[in-house]
């Protein structure tokens, strides 16, 4: 019998590359050597030269109170203060209070790095004093430190302490001290012995008192020399509820993204309550209201609210605590609310979505839970057409897919849908790969697939291993198929949008795709409208260029540059970060929306773009960095630096001309998705590495180093049967690089391997 081992080293033998080495992590900043000469300074001393530079930052909720405060401090003498991002809330007011009592309104995000949970804020302040940054690379376990901070609000505090050690949290490099962090204290500096910031107070340790964390300053460095800024009015709308859509009363945090709502935090009602009323339209006489929720709280509750006469009286059905409720609210406090119905649901999916259905007659209300009939009531007080949602106490729910019409479908699998689909995997095996004819027969079932064999997963536990690796295998096929669908036609007519977006979705089948194809058609619409009628490409490219980097806060991850979430589209598009390529892209669309022809450049290493200008060929631009324009001759340097042996004469000028060609759609979405490998490969991720190998072998049969890949994947898994196909493709389309006596004979023990497999 074949061992794996010896089917591994005969691949490797076949010449088939096949893990590409991984770029190590972008080393931070390093700063000005300390001198030799330098004293350390008592930590009284530190306090008083430190104090006119720490600042306190608060940001007010929808109801214009308090929501949240923190420390920061100075960095520039024209009115930069840094802090931490979780300091500032998301889309809210800002205030700096500097130390002589002055409060001052944001008025620019100045830079942001979501992933290292920094930001630096604008204010109109001149002649502020900055605190000097130090070098974070040079810090010493046991080296005393100061940490600096104002405490619920209160008089600067000063505490001494030291340098215990460095950690990663969550995915962050952090510097470990030996210092209490109280609430107020997040965003304040860290201070060496001679005055100087080494890091920026970021979190108390869960369970010990005496211990913190503080991110490292080497780590705000970039931000300061690449801001990315966004002025304050452009702030406040990010993720705020369209008030042409919605009106909210009584507080929480009510934001949305890519057509989910979410809400947080306590309503200013009774009971915590929060309220967010539609304003379109709801048909005449009997109709229908939908709404899918996800709880993030087993004891919350939050769901549908309809017969609105104004924000205290009204209906509301819902899950609390695990259980179905329909009330009737006919005031603002507890003693007006009439419970008509609570009661428990087998069908409630705790922690998951569940579809919220309500149908109103002028003589009943009929309330449903995941298309299943649950509550009834002939209650006729309320028959306004008012509908929308709801959550009480401390309740963070996510809202997605609200609905009025006189009649809905049923948002869940049909009756015979579930039986079909259950049918089918009545006697799945609990061992050996899922047979390929069941998936032919389950991926035409649509959604329905994947969320009945969830929900059977759920019922039998002893399947649910298997059910779940099916759902996904369903959702990978789909998503496959979907993405070969948008590639089909000519390579210049791919959405490039849609594909990239669809390449999101096949990790995350939550991804909702269509919603952010609207919420893209949003941003070109009013990117378009400013343009003047008959505008010229120079007057779009520098409208395009304005909207992207200053208005919208587009920028390179210089920090975390190997996150996945800089190559999924949706999650650069709400968190205005990515990688070149996947900026690069978003900066393509929206001039291709305007009727500007940018182009993708595939320099090696680093993905720019080629923007037209007047009488000339067009003028290369670093997204990644700014928007800033790359000289030919930088360029042609990055081409020919990734050469063993640089090419000379005729050939250099080949070369270069090739690379600086516009990219195909299809090489474009090949190269995301080879970041993405990268990135999988790093953290041994076999299954994702094969998942990217599938889509682009579907995109590029001819990718010869992935054909290899999946080969080596289906041999350490037992997918004999797969390998064999690869390989015999290998022979059908023989190239130098393979060499094929050694492929016939990995052929031969791959079939014995598979035969001792029955």
């Amino acid at each position: 019998m074949l061992t794996t081992h010896r089917l591994l080293s005969t691949l490797t033998l076949a010449a088939v590359s096949l893990m590409p080495p991984v770029p190590a992590s972008a080393q931070a900043p390093a700063d000005t050597k300390a001198s030799k000469t330098d004293k350390a300074i008592s930590a009284e001393d530190l306090a008083a030269k430190a104090l006119k530079s720490i600042v306190v930052v608060q940001f007010a909720g929808r109801d214009g109170r308090n929501r949240g405060l923190g420390s920061g401090f100075v960095i520039d003498a024209s009115g930069l203060v840094a802090t931490n991002l979780h300091v500032i809330g998301e889309a809210r007011p800002i205030t700096v209070t500097t130390s002589d009592g002055k409060k001052h309104n944001v008025t620019a995000i100045h830079a942001t790095e979501r992933a290292m949970d920094l930001a630096i804020l604008k204010i109109d302040a001149k002649g502020l004093p900055p605190l000097p940054l130090g070098d974070s690379n040079k810090i010493r376990q046991g080296q005393p430190i100061v940490a600096l901070g104002n405490p619920l609000g209160l008089k600067l505090s000063v505490v001494k302490g030291i340098v215990s050690g460095s950690r990663e949290i969550e995915g962050k490099p952090m510097i470990q001290l030996a210092v209490p962090i109280e609430e107020g204290n997040s965003g304040g500096p860290a201070l060496d012995n001679q005055g100087r910031v080494i890091g920026i107070l970021t979190m108390k340790h869960r369970y010990t008192e005496n211990l913190g964390f503080a991110v490292a300053i080497n780590a705000l460095k970039p931000l300061i020399k690449k801001p990315n800024p966004i002025p304050i009015g452009r702030w406040l709308t990010i993720g705020a509820l369209d008030d042409a859509d919605w009106a909210i009363h009584y507080g929480a945090r009510w934001r949305q993204r890519a057509g989910r709502i979410h809400v947080e935090g306590q309503g200013t009602g009774f009971g915590g309550r929060a309220v967010c009323f539609s304003k379109h339209e709801t048909p005449k006489g009997t109709f229908e209201v939908q709404v899918r929720v996800k709880l993030h709280d087993n004891d919350g509750a939050a769901g549908l609210i309809f017969g609105v006469d104004d924000k205290d009286r009204h209906y509301g059905f819902y899950p609390t605590s695990g259980q179905m409720r329909l009330t009737r609210f006919d005031g603002p406090t507890v003693n007006e609310w009439a419970i008509l119905k609570t009661l428990p649901v087998a069908s409630y999916r705790p922690g998951d979505w569940n579809t919220l259905k309500v149908r109103v007659t002028p003589e009943q209300i009929s309330c449903y839970l995941n298309d299943k009939l649950v509550i009834e009531t002939n209650d006729t007080r309320y028959r306004t057409r008012i509908c929308g949602l709801a959550k009480f106490r401390h309740t963070r729910a996510e809202y997605r897919s609200f609905r009025v019409a006189k009649t809905l479908p049923p948002a869940g699998p049909t009756e015979k849908a579930i039986s079909t689909i259950t049918a089918l995997v009545k006697d799945l095996s609990g061992d050996g790969a899922v047979p390929d004819d069941l998936l032919d027969k389950l991926v035409p079932q649509g959604e329905s697939g994947p969320q009945v064999l969830r929900d059977r997963a759920r019922l039998l536990e002893q399947q649910a291993t298997r059910l779940r690796e099916l759902a996904g295998r369903v959702h990978q096929r789909r998503a496959l198929e979907a993405i070969g669908a948008a590639i089909k036609q000519s390579d210049t007519k791919i959405d490039l949008l849609h594909a990239a977006m669809l390449i999101a979705w096949l990790d995350n089948d939550e991804v909702d795709v269509e919603a952010y194809r609207q919420q893209f058609d949003r941003m070109a619409a009013k990117l378009k409208a400013t343009l003047p009628k008959g505008a010229t490409d120079d007057q779009k490219a520098s409208a395009l260029q304005k909207y992207f980097f200053n208005e919208q806060g587009f920028h390179g991850s210089r920090i975390d540059y190997y996150n996945r979430s800089n190559s999924y589209l949706n999650e650069v598009i709400d968190d205005r970060e990515g990688l070149p390529i996947s900026l690069s892209v978003v900066f393509m669309e929206l001039g291709r929306r305007i009727g500007l022809d940018v182009q993708g450049i595939g320099i090696p290493g680093h993905f720019v773009v080629r923007v037209p200008v007047k009488n000339g060929p067009g003028r290369l631009v670093d997204v990644f960095d700014g928007g800033r324009t790359m000289p030919r001759a930088e360029a042609e340097r990055r081409i020919i630096e990734r050469f063993q042996q640089p090419p000379t004469g005729e050939q250099r000028k080949k070369v270069i001309a090739e690379f600086l060609e516009p990219a195909k759609r299809k090489a474009i979405l090949v190269r995301m998705l080879g970041n993405l490998s990268g990135s999988a490969q790093q953290r041994s991720d076999e299954a994702a590495i094969r998942r990217y190998a599938d889509v682009i072998l579907t995109i590029d049969p001819t990718n010869f180093t992935q054909r290899g890949m999946r080969i080596q994947l289906s041999l350490r898994s037992g997918r004999y049967q797969q390998a064999l196909t690869d390989i015999d493709w290998l022979l059908e389309h023989q190239t130098d690089v393979i060499d094929v006596t050694r492929l016939r004979e990995l052929r031969q023990q791959v079939e014995q391997a598979k035969a001792s497999q029955r």
